[in-house]
């Protein structure tokens, strides 16, 4: 089976190898560039939310990061707490699901009055701390990344898709599904791109492609890349 990785590096790459260890051929085509923003990290904070290893890696050499690796991290799922656990976060719990398992967890863990630090992209696809305000929990966001669409896909990804010698595509955002629905309409492929097999962490991720008219769109049973997996094995 030989299937196209959309996700940013450096995950692309990692999801690429365990795609390699079943036997996939992988070709690799970012469509999102995360670039770094700078922050004002400093307060006096009770816990640190992360929804996103980018946000990690967004802030791996900040000034203002030192003080809060002694913070409990709650995290939205597994690579994210792996990704704290590696940056030297000590105390870090992982809803090991969505926004909406991050809050429950969250506000099962905080006191009213907490006040929480979010470490956020540019763009969210849900609001954690209007969420988070319902329990009574204080959640400061900060922008520390932005991921950048990129123009096309590259030349080698093009040919494959336009040839149809592809069999499916992996998709981790919605964002990053209808930048690829908009590439393949601007390389003029969209026929035999949207024809794939495409598969999506979530419902939400789902539907550029589907509202595009991809008729195989197929959903993970957790949006975890575990069950995105899953799902490519069939």
């Amino acid at each position: 089976m030989r299937v196209l990785v959309t996700r940013p590096e450096p995950d692309g790459e990692r999801t690429a190898a365990k795609l390699h260890a079943l036997g996939c051929e992988v070709m690799l085509a970012p469509l999102l560039r995360v670039e770094a923003i700078d922050a004002d990290l400093a307060g006096s904070w009770d816990a640190v939310a992360l929804t996103s290893s980018n946000a990690i890696r967004a802030v791996a050499d900040h000034r203002g990061l030192t003080p809060l690796l002694e913070k409990p991290v709650f995290t939205v799922g597994g690579r994210t707490a792996d990704a704290a656990f590696a940056q030297g976060f000590v105390n870090v719990v992982s809803a090991d699901g969505d926004l909406a398992d991050l809050v429950r967890v969250m506000t099962t863990h905080l006191r009213p009055g907490a006040r929480v630090l979010y470490l956020a992209g540019e763009e969210r696809s849900g609001d954690l701390a209007g969420a988070l305000a319902g329990a009574g929990i204080d959640c400061t966001m900060r922008v520390v990344y932005r991921a950048v669409a990129v123009a096309q896909f590259p030349p080698d990804v093009r040919a494959a898709l336009a040839a149809g010698s592809l069999d499916g595509v992996l998709h981790y955002s919605r964002r990053s599904a209808a930048i690829f629905v908009d590439c393949a309409a601007a390389a003029g492929i969209a026929g035999p791109a949207l024809g794939l097999i495409h598969y999506c962490l979530s419902q939400q991720v789902a539907e550029p492609l589907a509202a595009a008219g991809a008729p195989a769109v197929r959903i993970a049973d957790e949006p975890t890349e575990a069950s995105l997996i899953e799902l490519v094995k069939g």
